[in-house]
């Protein structure tokens, strides 16, 4: 019974044709279309600027490092099922052509792209996935863009991707599957012409006028929350932008106001994503986020401001609600904290939430200190589990039960809801909301929590009413700072941790029992360090924790 009632609480959410697309595509066997190429279209190659760059990922002519992890092309193919899905994926994306210092490894590309063509037989495998497919179709384009020589066997592969790849769009995934798909079929539209390639083009620009108002949001953020995705969705606006200004505008006639407004959503994302970095520059980790998959944030400013979109502003001082995505960022005197007041993602595709809602991550001193744990697996698996669960964050658990009910590798049944965020900004910067993910609990008990921020000290109250044994609100420490022993008080604790670069933060508990304990911090896929989480138990009435540092001179 419990396992009908977490199927019904996932599937109840889920559109229409997430049911019957999900037949469609199981069923479906479309035949190749292995037709020779259209024609190439006339490209304004100056006006192509200098797409994004990811880290090298291909090492020698047969050797690949992709999610940390090294393999040989001749050690077992391009499908080898000892490897995990993801990394298959990865070897089939194409990103190296792209890359930092791609220029200097054309020849191994070159050679890589007619093997691929030789040894992936048209429509089989994981090489023809809709996602991958998507994501090479683009890639081979934008090397080809950027001065690379596409044989006529690569741009005859190319046109009958695009042809597969027309007859097997995601629409039982949506999101940022169909949103690949839909970009990939521009990228291909405007590199051929003729009525082909005009199709391809149209029926991608009609797929993106639906996805971009609902995917991206009045704030900017992209609606899965997750912050590694919105870099991913942002990468994929700037390069819609850089390739339709790439070739003749006439072929965009009919959609040239559509066209121009992305540049003001790319506008509201970059904004976005630099409100939601830590003072190192780098994403925070809410919902699925790791460093490393996307392009990361100062390359993506490089990349806007190559296309004249101007720079972004950097953050103010202050606070800023991001209310339609949910998220707070407070900037004051030596501290940076990003707030989770968010919905876990959107109702019908919450595959990549974590299970962290009124969860926060703070800076200090230009420092992460309290972190998110991060995620370095995809899967199935018990550890894929756990980092999307309550108690890999820096928020409130109660027993053993998440806030949301995340199970499997991206599923979620009962979801927390968010309500009550107040955000006032007076002589103190406070933010308030409250969540009922654990009124499913006999006792129904919903989790207040109280940020409070000055020059000093930022002070978090939490309150589980009724109140609940085993309540446990949990402080994720980053491993490079050092935490001190626990010296008891008459009503909690206190616990000094020392930064990397000597400044000293007093973290006092008032109203709950605290110990120190160990855990592991996940920056990157593939990479686990071991690091320290502070564990406090509510005691009755609210649990206060102060923490504290020096003023800035």
């Amino acid at each position: 019974m419990a396992s009908l009632l977490t199927y019904w609480h996932t599937l109840r959410h889920l559109k229409p044709v997430q049911f019957y697309g999900r037949a469609w595509f199981r069923l479906a066997r479309p035949k190749v279309d292995v037709r020779p190429a259209p024609r190439r279209r006339t490209v304004q190659c100056s006006e192509w600027a200098l797409s994004a760059r990811r880290g090298q990922s291909m090492l020698a002519a047969e050797q690949f490092r992709f999610l940390n992890e090294v393999h040989d092309l001749a050690g077992g193919g391009w499908d080898d099922s000892s490897r995990a899905k993801l990394w298959r994926y990865n070897l089939h994306y194409f990103d190296d052509l792209n890359a930092h210092g791609g220029e200097t490894r054309r020849a191994w590309h070159a050679a890589l792209m007619q093997r691929w063509v030789s040894e992936n037989p048209a429509g089989q495998g994981t090489a023809w996935e809709p996602y991958p497919t998507s994501l090479r179709i683009v890639n081979w384009i934008k090397w080809s863009l950027s001065g690379g020589e596409l044989s006529p066997k690569l741009l005859q592969s190319l046109a009958i991707q695009a042809r597969w790849l027309t007859r097997r769009l995601e629409i039982h995934i949506l999101a940022n599957h169909l949103f690949a798909n839909a970009k990939a079929l521009v990228f291909a539209g405007l590199f051929f012409e003729g009525a082909e390639a005009d199709a391809w083009l149209a029926k991608g620009l009609r797929i993106l006028r639906h996805e971009i108002p609902e995917q991206i949001l009045g704030d900017g953020g992209q609606f899965e929350r997750s912050t590694m995705y919105h870099a991913l969705a942002l990468e994929d606006m700037l390069d819609l932008v850089n390739v339709t200004g790439a070739f003749a505008q006439g072929i965009l006639a009919s959609n040239t106001a559509f066209v121009m407004s992305w540049r003001e959503a790319v506008g509201r994302m970059r904004a976005w994503l630099a409100t939601m970095c830590h003072p190192d520059g780098q994403i925070a980790f809410f919902n699925d986020a790791a460093i490393g998959i996307a392009p990361s944030p100062a390359e993506l400013e490089r990349y806007a401001v190559a296309l004249d979109l101007g720079v972004t502003p950097l953050p103010r001082d202050g606070v800023t609600y991001l209310a339609d995505s949910g998220y707070v960022r407070i900037q004051h005197g030596a501290a940076v904290t990003l707030i989770d007041v968010a919905p876990v993602g959107p109702d019908y595709l919450p595959g990549h939430a974590h299970a962290d809602t009124l969860s926060f991550e703070c800076s200090l001193f230009g420092r992460r200190v309290f972190v998110n744990s991060g995620t370095s697996c995809y899967g199935g698996d018990a550890e894929r589990l756990r980092q999307r669960g309550t108690a890999a964050h820096n928020t409130v658990t109660i027993g053993t039960h998440d806030s949301s009910e995340v199970w499997g590798g991206f599923r979620v049944a009962r979801r927390a809801r968010v309500s009550g965020v107040a955000v006032t900004d007076t002589e103190a910067i406070v933010v308030r909301a409250v969540h009922n993910g654990y009124t499913r609990l006999a006792s129904r008990p919903v989790h207040a929590r109280t940020w409070m921020a000055d020059d000093h000290s930022l002070t978090i109250t939490d309150e589980v009413k009724p109140e609940q044994a085993g309540a446990e609100a949990r402080l994720h420490v980053h491993p490079d700072v050092r935490v001190g022993n626990v010296e008891r008080t008459e009503t909690g604790g206190t616990v000094t941790l020392t930064l990397a670069g000597g400044q000293a933060i007093c973290l006092e508990v008032m109203n709950g029992r605290v110990e120190v304990a160990a855990s592991t911090w996940h920056p990157e896929f593939g990479i686990s360090l071991p690091s320290t989480v502070v564990r406090v138990w509510l005691g009755r009435g609210p649990l206060k924790t102060r923490i504290s540092w020096s003023r800035i001179p």
